[in-house]
């Protein structure tokens, strides 16, 4: 059985140094920027991974993590320390304005070369690039000869084995995805939910750090990189947006959460309306 010095860890707060530490971290192999008041949260997501470990305490983890190579252990400190926040069809008018506006725009610039190419950034468990997925089977089925190029990536290995799953508990799927799309494209297995094969195999998942060098990808139609970028500093959101752009095709279109900008980051994008939602193009010279 363990000793009691663990239990009365969780109740303490981490010491400045140890929540310094994990800040530190994160900052260098994340890019978040975690805040001085968030010692709550940082106490929250190690208790996990120290009972797993059966760590003394936290302070004794935080230890190993100050003392020792980066290794799996930091990887998942790190990993436990991203927001993993996801929905189907979050926010809906980004979506809408896909199904309205940008894919028919895209259909008919490619119609000679009759290839799509999207990008999903920080994927989390899938729920994001696989609302594209549906979307783009339900409503464009002259799709099904072009060739459609979906990739999913994030920074968390755990994420991504549970998205190439394509398994939803009730309560995610009850989260903003529609009933009729549940019908046709979920099937129950056991308490939770799968997805259509049909829809799994459209989407390509790959391990992808932001702040750190990119694999290749495509020339991209299509991206969308949303409520990411909040938790980096102004640095790191240069750094990536300018990745973004020269990955962007001239016509491209760049979408990010509702309460994020290029503004000051990234001056050679603009912000276009598209429906009632806001995209963002590379500005022509």
């Amino acid at each position: 059985m363990r000793s009691d010095g663990y239990a009365r860890s969780r109740a303490a707060s981490l010491s400045r140094r140890d929540f310094e530490t994990v800040r530190g971290l994160v900052k260098e192999h994340a890019a978040i920027v975690l805040e001085p008041g968030k010692s709550y949260l940082v106490e929250a997501r190690l208790t996990p991974i120290a009972q797993s470990l059966r760590a003394e305490s936290l302070a004794s983890l935080v230890e190993t993590l100050r003392t020792t190579p980066f290794g799996s252990l930091h990887a998942r400190v790190v990993d436990a320390m991203t927001t993993n926040e996801t929905s189907f069809f979050r926010d809906l008018h980004p979506f809408e304005a896909l199904r309205k506006a940008i894919v028919p725009e895209i259909l008919r610039r490619r119609e000679v070369e009759r290839k799509i190419h999207v990008w999903c950034g920080a994927s989390s468990s899938g729920q994001e690039p696989y609302s594209i997925a549906m979307l783009l089977h339900e409503h464009f089925p002259q799709l099904r000869d072009w060739s459609v190029v979906l990739i999913a990536t994030d920074i968390s290995e755990e994420m991504l084995e549970r998205a190439r799953a394509g398994r939803f508990s009730r309560l995610e799927v009850s989260r903003g995805l529609p009933a009729p799309l549940l019908v046709r494209y979920f099937e129950r297995a056991g308490a939770e939910w799968k997805l259509a094969e049909e829809v799994r195999r459209m989407v390509t998942f790959r391990t992808l750090n932001l702040v750190k060098p990119w694999p290749p990808l495509p020339p991209l139609d299509l991206v969308f990189l949303r409520n990411v970028m909040l938790y980096f500093d102004l640095e790191a959101r240069r750094e990536i947006l300018g990745r973004i752009r020269r990955a962007l095709q001239p016509d491209g279109y760049l979408f990010l959460g509702a309460a994020e900008t290029t503004l000051h980051a990234d001056d050679a994008f603009e912000r276009v309306a598209v429906e009632r939602s806001w995209a963002y193009r590379v500005r022509r010279s």
